[in-house]
Parts: structure tokens; sequence; C-alpha cells
């Protein structure tokens, strides 16, 4: 009898085992001829009856879902609308930006034109400036040498006019210079 099943029961009749044939057989306890699953049925099925309609939950959680779902259909609604005006802002700024780029190149395009215009009012200036210093530079050339000869010819007069009053003075006397004096006054 060494392996004979050990049997352990708290009351009589709650928990035995039989062995058939050498074969060990299982019973389960029962409570009022009921196994303990069937009694856990029987509890939640009671549960179930008090809450939904002595509690009247089923009120409450369909009034809970009811109002989740309408929360959820205001949250996307509220979401559609900001998708669509998110949209309408995309297609804004992006009509923004094409007006931006065509300014842009209508600004280059104009800068490129404004600064031809420069350059060449600049060419046609220095030009006009070149022409009017040469002419400058002309003019003073022409009264350097208007001065010059001026001066030349002074200089000639006063040298002809050192050299005649040397030569008069040489070849001249106070007998000469009556003699002249008279020739001077009697052809007047």
């Amino acid at each position: 009898m060494a392996n004979a099943p050990e049997v352990f029961a708290t009351e009589a009749g709650a928990a035995y085992t039989e062995i058939d044939a050498g074969a060990a057989k299982h019973i389960e306890p029962t409570l009022m001829g009921l196994a303990p699953y069937q009694w856990v049925s029987i509890a939640m099925l009671v549960l179930l009856l008090i809450a939904f309609f002595g509690a009247k939950v089923h009120k409450t959680i369909a009034g809970g879902l009811d109002s989740r779902i309408a929360a959820i259909r205001e949250q996307l609604d509220e979401a559609k609308k900001l998708r669509a005006e998110a949209e309408a802002l995309r297609d804004e700024y992006a009509a923004k930006i094409a007006d931006a780029q065509k300014d842009a190149e209508a600004m280059l395009a104009n800068a490129r034109t404004e600064a031809g215009a420069v350059l060449q009012r600049a060419e046609e200036d220095s030009a006009e400036m070149v022409a009017r210093r040469q002419r400058m530079a002309e003019d003073k050339i022409a009264a350097a040498e208007r001065d010059s000869i001026e001066d030349v010819r002074n200089r000639a007069a006063r040298a002809a006019t050192a050299a005649s009053r040397k030569l008069i003075s040489e070849k001249h006397d106070a007998a000469r210079d009556r003699e002249l004096a008279d020739e001077i006054i009697s052809g007047l």
C-alpha cells in the first residue's frame, strides 16, 4: 500500500477519492447539489440582474457611452474644421509664397533695368565730364598760351625799350636831341 493515494477531508462527504480497479477517480465537492462553477455562474447572474434592473446601471452605462460618443463626435467635427482651416491657410500661404516669388522676380528685373540705366547714365555723365574737363584743360592751355604770348611780348617790348634807350643814349646826345625835337615840331 505504498502507492495508495492520500485523501484529506475536512468534512465527511465533502471530498473523497474512489479507487476503481486501480485508477483513481476524483469527485468534486458540492453544495446543495451544485458544483462550484455553477455557484459562480449563479452569483454572476444575480449580480448582473441587480446591476441592470435594480440600480439601473445600464442607463448610466448607456448614458456615459452616449456622452462619450457625443464628445468624440464633437472632437471629430472640431478636428475636421481645424483641418479645413489648416488646408485653407496652407493654400493661402502657398499663394502668398507664389506672389512673393513673382514680386521678387519683378523686383529683380526692375533692379537690373534700373542698374543698366544707372550704368548707362553714369557712362554718359563720365563721357560728358571728360569732354567738359578736356574743354576746360584746352581753355586753360589757351589762356596760358595767351598769357605767355603776352608775357613774351611784354618782355620783348621791355627789352626793345631798354635796347632803344641804350642805343639812343649811346648815339644821341643833347645836340642831336634838339635837332630831332626841332624836326618833329616843324613837321607838325
